[in-house]
Order: C-alpha cells, then sequence, then structure tokens
C-alpha cells in the first residue's frame, strides 16, 4: 500500500480546513494564494469561508470607526467560536496587542511594501500639478505626501476616501481625483499593479507598518494546526513586521495613526548583517514630521526585534512624536 493511499482516508476523515476570509476582492485573492500554500504543506482541502466585517459595511472613515482593527474582530470571534479553523488578515490591519487565545502561526514573505500612485494621464507624483487632488483614506499617507510636496514646491490637497480598490481607482477614471494613493502589495495580489503610475520609495513615504505581509491566525491550543501553519512563516519577514508594529504599539498609537515604519535588511553582497529601522509620525498636513532610524543586528528573537522597535519609539517620542499622534483625518 503506498504512502498516499494510507493516508488518504485519515485526510478525508479530518475534512477540509476552513479559511476565514473578508469578502472583499483583495481579501479574497489573499486567501486564495494562503489556501494554496496550505493545501500543498497539509495535504488537506482548504474552504474559504467569507465573512463580512464592520469595516467593510461600514461608510464611515476609518480613524472614526476604530481603525483598521474593525476589519480584524469579526475574523477573530468565528476563530473563537470554532466556525473557521484559520484566518488571513493583512498584518497591516491587526492591533499590536496579540490575543492570548489566538496565535499568529505565520508571517509569510513578504510582497512589496511601498505605496504607489495612479494618477491620471500617466503622471508621476512630481508631475502633478500644483493643487492636485489627491485621494488616501490614511493620514500617515497624507502626513508624508504633503511634506514630500511642500519639500518640493508643490501644493497638494489630500483627499479622504474610502472603498475597495475599484473605488478608489474609480475617482481617477472619473477624473473626480487627480491620483489616489495606493499599497503595491494589493494591486500586486489583484493583478492591477499596471494600473500604477508611480511607485513611493520608501525613503519619500513610509509604508504602514507591517504593510505588505499578511499574519495567518488560528486559535492557540491547536497546536497541530499552529505547527502545519508555521510552515509558511519566514523568519526575516516576521522579525521586520515585528520590530514595525513594536514602534507603533511603543507610540501608543492605533492603526489610524500617522505613523510609517519600515525595517530592511542590509547585507553586505550574499549576508545579511543587520536590520535596519526606519520611523515617522507627522501631522497630516505634513507641516511637522519627525523621522527617524536605528540599525542593530538581524533580531534573531521576538524579544530582541521588539526591543529595537521600542528603542526607536523611545527616540521618537523624545524628539516630540507624541505631540503629533494627536491629529486625525477628520
Amino acid at each position: 500500500m503506498s504512502e498516499q493511499a494510507r493516508e488518504a482516508p485519515q485526510r478525508r476523515a479530518e475534512g477540509p480546513l476552513r479559511l476565514g476570509t473578508r469578502r472583499s476582492k483583495l481579501a479574497m485573492a489573499q486567501s486564495g494564494l494562503v489556501a494554496d500554500a496550505v493545501r500543498q504543506v497539509t495535504g488537506r482541502p482548504v474552504e474559504l469561508v467569507e465573512i463580512t466585517t464592520y469595516g467593510d459595511v461600514s461608510r464611515e472613515h476609518l480613524a472614526q470607526i476604530g481603525g483598521t482593527g474593525v476589519f480584524v474582530t469579526a475574523l477573530r470571534e468565528a476563530l473563537l467560536r470554532g466556525d473557521v479553523d484559520f484566518a488571513v488578515h493583512s498584518l497591516k490591519d491587526l492591533p499590536t496587542a496579540q490575543p492570548a487565545e489566538l496565535a499568529l502561526a505565520a508571517v509569510p514573505v513578504r510582497e512589496d511594501a511601498r505605496d504607489v500612485l495612479v494618477a491620471r494621464d500617466g503622471l508621476t507624483f512630481a508631475q502633478l500639478p500644483d493643487g492636485a487632488r489627491v485621494g488616501t483614506g490614511s493620514p500617515r499617507r497624507m502626513a508624508q505626501l504633503n511634506a514630500y510636496a511642500r519639500s518640493h514646491g508643490l501644493t497638494i490637497e489630500t483627499v479622504p476616501i474610502r472603498g475597495n480598490v475599484d473605488t478608489r481607482i474609480g475617482y481617477v477614471r472619473k477624473g473626480e481625483l487627480d491620483a489616489v494613493v495606493l499599497a503595491a502589495a494589493g494591486l500586486n495580489r489583484i493583478g492591477r499593479i499596471d494600473e500604477v503610475t508611480d511607485f513611493l520609495s520608501v525613503d519619500t513615504v513610509l509604508p504602514a507598518p507591517g504593510q505588505g505581509a499578511l499574519a495567518i491566525e488560528c486559535v492557540a491550543d491547536n497546536a497541530s494546526l499552529v505547527a502545519a501553519l508555521g510552515e509558511l512563516d519566514d523568519p526575516l519577514t516576521r522579525a521586520a513586521v515585528t520590530a514595525e508594529r513594536s514602534l507603533l504599539a511603543a507610540l501608543e498609537a492605533g492603526c489610524s495613526a500617522p505613523v510609517g515604519a519600515f525595517a530592511d535588511l542590509l547585507a553586505d553582497g550574499q549576508t545579511v548583517k543587520e536590520m535596519r529601522l526606519r520611523g515617522v509620525v507627522g501631522t497630516t498636513d505634513g507641516s511637522t514630521l519627525v523621522q527617524l532610524s536605528t540599525t542593530g543586528p538581524v533580531p534573531e528573537t521576538h524579544d530582541q526585534a521588539m526591543a529595537l522597535g521600542r528603542e526607536l519609539a523611545a527616540e521618537m517620542l523624545a524628539k516630540g512624536a507624541a505631540g503629533l499622534m494627536g491629529e486625525r483625518a477628520h
């Protein structure tokens, strides 16, 4: 009897793994990628279970309804009820405090973390006309885009928007806005990266902590599932996003605060030597930014990654970051 034949009845008896996902096109695309990977490492079928979250149905601005954590709550409740076996989140949406009863089982290899511009007539950011209307629902993006425009002698008007990728790009296509700013990772995952007119370097706009990374979560006491999902974990991505989220937590800022953070690896030839963590916080009009960086050995443990974030946050607070975080996009 072959190995497969011996295993097959046991696999069927276990039934498919149920993956909880938001219903948006992007969430479904992300979850589909993870489902394929989980099928490969577990040999079990995976079915997607669509869950509607308050963040999906509310038309209020994110900052007013509690930041991006509103997308996560319904998925976590489904996990705790046992309605789904595991869930996929955009890591930047996860609140920084991890509930003890849930395990962050895997952080797969990160997609492109940059923000991108989708502008009319193929314009780059530098080519935008004075007074250009740029759509984004993110105070972090507003602060940095306004600061960048100011440093180049440009004036832009940042317009708060919500909605899925189609809705946002639609504002540009219909001529209501000159440009919108989105995450490269999302457009990559839904196959629309060719609509980007400018990739914004992380030297210009630091992404949200955890941007471009996914989080795979399950109940903590299912040790076999935690271990199986752990096969998809990328230790370097996890170290980077842990440092970024530690910075966010130490600034005591929520997902809707104007905080950008990015940890990247500094390599000497083929050898990764150090991790550099950069952080920024600013007023949404871009008139004041506190932007600092720190470099240290690549963290080998969760605690080391957390320490890197806390240290940079302490320096930023000493430089006046706390006074900038009360700002919210109205």
